[in-house]
């Protein structure tokens, strides 16, 4: 069985230390037998959650095609930055839209409960954005993902990264190596508690 695998950054900003930790998790993925998609949130821009905005005009139809993508994916890897000591609206608001998603042309969608996840962290700073895939993990956990222990959380992201887009510190990339291989082999046993 190969694990489908969605990646994404928390943050769109050309050059953002997610968005490289993202490509390292994507590589890393690959190298482990996983078919990874790696998507920009850029493509899928949102609103700001409004429940009167979704009794008017119903859940945006970019919010159901990120939970389509969830659903077909065996898991998820987020890379998220920090931004005051916390996760960035970009991902929460995000996730609260996937949220709404019940149904797609009428047949029911569960894009989010019971789906496999793993969180990776970055910052510019000494403490590698841990406070932020602390709220996320929280997040993502209040709503019933399946959130995997191992976490990848890269500090001084400017000094982080070599000219190929690598770790320079063979502990990040060991670090990134554990949480892939989890979320891999995690994804493969569920498979086959499902199907037998």
């Amino acid at each position: 069985m190969t694990p489908r695998i969605l990646v994404f950054a928390g943050s769109t900003r050309s050059g953002a230390y997610s968005g490289k930790t993202a490509d390292v998790a994507q590589r890393e993925l690959a190298l482990g037998g996983a078919e990874v998609t790696r998507i920009s949130l850029a493509d899928y821009p949102l609103p700001i959650m409004d429940e009167d905005l979704e009794r008017e005009k119903g859940v945006p139809e970019n919010a159901v095609r990120l939970a389509r993508l969830f659903a077909a994916h065996d898991g998820i890897l987020i890379a998220t930055p920090e931004y005051n000591g916390s996760m960035p609206p970009l991902v929460k608001n995000t996730i609260d839209w996937i949220s709404r998603v019940k149904s797609d042309g009428g047949k029911p969608l569960r894009p989010l409960p019971g789906r496999l996840v793993a969180i990776c962290s970055s910052s510019d700073g000494h403490f590698a954005g841990i406070r932020s895939a602390g709220h996320l993990r929280a997040v993502l956990s209040h709503i019933q993902m399946e959130v995997i222990s191992p976490q990848c959380s890269i500090p001084y992201g400017k000094e982080a990264f070599d000219e190929d887009g690598n770790f320079r510190e063979e502990r990040h990339a060991k670090s990134m190596k554990r949480v892939c291989e989890s979320l891999i082999g995690m994804a493969r046993t569920l498979s086959r508690r499902a199907e037998g």
